[in-house]
């Protein structure tokens, strides 16, 4: 047991600051403030207490908190609490991401409704309007965080495009392009017709769509090939037919050329391994500029590559189609291969998988570009040993192996878009090819006809130097000496790709083999309280601010926490959350009645031989928790540790250790003294233990209760250590009795505060102690003159004869004892059938044969119960 001499006095008057109900929108806010304007949430680099560094995934600046955000800050938020109290020096790095591609689209629709485009206002004044609207609009989460109770260090807030991170992104770029590591080529990309850039292969959503599959005769006579696709009007493009070099049929065609139709051109048949001959006719259309499997067969063939569509995906080839939509193209083409014959066959619909763009939901077209990429090799193989050899773990394990399935095949990343809004890159063209990439502190070539790259990188380049270029990279700063690496990075595991593979990569890149972080924590997503993925669309979407509004951000977030098993997606239910206001409210009403029956945190705990056994009991049982709290805290099992903190605090604190102590509280004196003081110790500890995941609730009472500054910057409980065996059993037999009468009273149809004349025979040394306590709880009367037992209750080592004359319908109680009594005697009969069959125990493993013969004992033993409990009803 813990000395807390050094805590201050609860006051006599505790309840004076406390509502009769807890009403959190009074609360919240003003709490909220109070703790930003003390600088709890702030980190020194010069403390030389160990650091704690988790940074927040930057959310888009375009966006607004959704229950995902709330999930996952109330997981971080609940472990750098904890870190702060147990004595480190904590930093939760907030942020947000200048999100490139959806922030040009919220400003390009601004300017639409103006009757504008970027292009009428060109690209310095419309960066300069992307700039206002942010000043003006985003970052409303930042405001949302507040109301969660988010306990990031503001002071140090980023954005991705700030001065500082823009010069991390320069100084990486320099270095990535002077090691070779970043090149210019043409190669196929994910093109967005709507958006106008290049999409990387993980922003691509991949949907089952209606279209058409069309086999295509190519060629005259005996050159006749056939080939089928989905994609009419890539056609045009086409520059070979492709057949496997040991098929047959097709021998004869090899190296030879055949007409295209529509066209004035003629096309190679070329061989090649990757063609499967047992896949349609064995024969495929190679267009290089438009699908990456024929750009692969091209450049194995030296094959022409023809763009055939502009950025809009209008077709530009000369002819009858050009200037058509892609879409308008295929029918039109399909019309005229019609009308020449050489449609074998169309099947609609086909379903098939189709990419779209995840920003707009246009169907994106692979298409041939100049773009910048970066080279993986290296990088991922890094990033991969780096889990490997244990530097970096990976929770859940589970989740290690899609990690290296995917950094072990990871292709050159292309990091380049067509966009205005975004981080330049930071390369200048002369005028006769000439380029120089320029970092932060050099000034860019001068003279006639140098310009700057007009692309700008990926946003998700900028996000995966979140982990050290928050701290001052490339320059050597403080920070980036006490908070990197970072110890944790909490994420969806939807993000492993997106962004925590790249941070790997360009953490053990930027800071010489140091990795960005020591665990990797995977969470699931939120899903609504069926499972299905929560939705605008589906319609079934939930504002947190709505939750938060209604039964406050406690509630909210307990109900996360509890639902947060590692790597596992997460049903929610508004039920689920006003269940857990419920639990909130029963812990505010059970403190104040603590409160006003003397729970004191003053002076040492009493000696274990001043408490009882009730006390001895929950002290131990505390002890255990604590122990089980920090455990799975450790592993980030936040679901079991709320699960762990909600029974022990309703179901062992409240209802069971505050209703035996109310018989001290009632008796006064000494006993009333050494209970308020082992309360006041359960509740202070447990009020704790809560507090990082239910902050606001929990600060309100500790600070009552205890007279102290503030939870935020109090002590983590330690295990006391203590622990008694003896009284735990003591106390379960005692709530085996209280229980087992309570299902009778329930049974008998009692009101719960009905008193009952009672006869009660106890074990001396364990229950008979606790025969007031036993009372109290069951509302049972000591018994008078005319007391008739209508019922026997035996119960371990109790029996409990109660006169129930009158408050009973006993034609009902012994039709549901007859009942039990033949469900307990069918138990026995299958028990003793099983153990009677010699060849069942030779083979049944023992295991199996213990189990079925502590069921005969348990039949037994309800055999005597209930006939006993039968003898003793009135007879009829």
């Amino acid at each position: 047991m813990t000395d807390n001499t050094q805590r201050p006095a609860s006051g006599p008057d505790s309840t004076q600051d406390l509502p009769t109900t807890y009403t959190p929108a009074e609360v919240e806010g003003p709490l909220y403030e109070r703790w930003v304007e003390r600088g709890y949430f702030e980190a020194d680099a010069k403390s030389d207490k160990p650091a704690y560094t988790i940074v927040i995934p930057p959310p888009n600046v375009t966006g607004s908190l959704h229950l995902g955000h709330a999930f996952e800050h109330t997981l971080i938020d609940s472990l750098t609490r904890r870190k702060r109290m147990q004595g480190h020096e904590t930093l939760w790095q907030p942020g947000m991401d200048h999100a490139g591609i959806a922030t040009q689209n919220v400003v390009e629709r601004e300017l639409a409704k103006e009757g504008k485009s970027r292009h009428d206002l060109g690209r310095e004044a419309f960066v300069e309007r992307v700039w206002k609207w942010k000043a003006e609009s985003g970052g409303q989460i930042a405001g949302q965080m507040r109301r969660l109770g988010d306990g990031v260090a503001w002071s140090r807030d980023r954005f991705t495009m700030d001065e500082g991170l823009s010069r991390a992104v320069r100084s990486i770029f320099k270095k990535l392009y002077d090691d070779k590591l970043i090149y210019r080529a043409e190669r196929i990309i994910n093109w967005c017709p709507r958006c106008l850039t290049a999409i990387s292969d993980i922003e691509v959503d991949y949907q089952d769509d209606e279209g058409e599959l069309v086999s295509l005769k190519y060629g005259e006579g005996d050159d006749t090939v056939v080939v089928a696709t989905t994609r009419v009007e890539t056609m045009l493009g086409d520059t070979a037919v492709a057949v496997h070099p040991d098929d047959a049929r097709y021998a004869h065609l090899i190296g030879r050329r055949i007409k295209l139709p529509l066209t004035d051109r003629t096309i190679p048949v070329v061989a090649d391994a990757h063609v499967d001959p047992e896949f349609g006719t064995g024969a495929v259309k190679v267009t290089p500029a438009h699908d990456p499997n024929d750009f692969a067969i091209g450049q194995r063939h030296g094959l022409e590559s023809l763009t055939i569509m502009d950025e809009r995906a209008v077709i530009t080839v000369p002819g009858p189609f050009e200037g058509l939509d892609r879409f308008e193209a295929r029918s039109a083409i399909v019309a005229a291969l019609r009308a020449q014959g050489r449609i074998v066959a169309e099947k609609r619909p086909y379903v098939h998988s189709v990419g779209h763009c995840s920003r707009c939901g246009t169907t994106l077209e692979p298409r041939l570009s100049l773009q910048w990429w970066v080279r993986v090799e290296t990088l991922a193989r890094a990033a991969g040993d780096a889990v490997r050899d244990g530097r970096v773990r990976i929770h859940p394990a589970e989740m290690s192996q899609r990690y290296f399935d995917w950094v072990d095949n990871l292709n050159d990343w292309c990091i380049s878009r067509q966009l205005w809004w975004g981080h330049r890159i930071p390369v200048w063209h002369g005028p006769d090819g000439e380029m120089v990439c320029v970092g932060p502190d050099e000034q860019p070539p001068a003279g006639e006809g140098w310009t700057q790259d007009t692309d700008v990188l990926d946003t998700w380049f900028s996000s995966a130097l979140w982990p050290f270029s928050t701290l001052g990279w490339p320059d050597k700063t403080p920070d980036l000496a006490k908070f990197y690496p970072n110890s944790a990075m909490v994420t969806g595991y939807d993000l492993m790709f997106f962004w925590v593979a790249r941070m790997m990569m360009f953490g053990l890149y930027a800071m010489d083999g140091a990795v960005p972080f020591h665990t990797i924590a995977f969470h699931g997503m939120v899903r609504d309280e069926n499972g299905k993925k929560m939705s605008k669309s589906f319609g079934n979407a939930v504002n947190p601010l709505d939750w938060m509004d209604k039964y406050g951000s406690d509630a909210l977030r307990f109900t996360l926490a509890r639902g947060a098993n590692p790597g596992i997606d997460v049903p929610i239910g508004e039920d689920w959350v006003q269940a857990s206001r419920n639990f909130a409210n029963k812990i505010w009403n059970a403190t104040r009645f603590a409160l006003m029956n003397g729970a004191s945190v003053q002076g040492p705990l009493p000696a274990p031989e001043q408490l009882s056994a009730a006390d001895r009991w929950i002290l131990s049982r505390l002890g255990r928790v604590v122990a089980e709290v920090d455990a799975y805290y450790d592993d980030y099992q936040f679901a079991k540790l709320s699960d762990a903190l909600y029974h022990f605090a309703w179901d062992e604190v409240f209802d069971w250790y505050v209703e035996l102590s109310k018989t001290s509280f009632f008796r006064g004196g000494e006993s009333a003294r050494v209970s308020g003081r082992v309360l006041g110790e359960v509740l202070d500890t447990l009020l704790r233990l809560l507090h990082p995941i239910v902050p606001f609730l929990t600060e309100t009472l500790w600070t009552t209760l205890t007279g102290g500054e503030s939870l935020v910057v109090a002590d983590w409980p330690a295990d006391s250590g203590f622990r008694d065996a003896a009284a735990e059993a003591e106390i379960a037999e005692v709530q085996r009795v209280v229980t087992e009468v309570r299902r009778f009273r329930t049974n008998q149809g009692l009101q719960d505060g009905q008193k009952v004349p009672a006869r009660l025979t106890l074990d001396g040394t364990v229950l008979g102690p606790h025969e007031d306590a036993i009372r109290q709880l069951l509302r049972l009367q000591p018994v008078g003159e005319g007391f008739h037992a209508t019922a026997s209750l035996p119960v371990g080592g109790a029996t409990v004869e109660l006169d129930l004359s009158g408050a009973i319908d006993v034609a009902a109680e012994r039709k549901r004892l007859t009942k039990d009594l033949a469900a307990a005697q069918k138990e026995k009969s299958d028990a003793e059938r099983k153990l009677g069959n010699e060849g069942f125990l030779a083979k049944a493993p023992e295991k199996v044969v213990t189990g079925i013969r502590g069921r005969l004992a348990t039949a037994e033993s309800d055999i005597a119960r209930i006939t006993a409990q039968l003898a003793a009803l009135p007879q009829a």
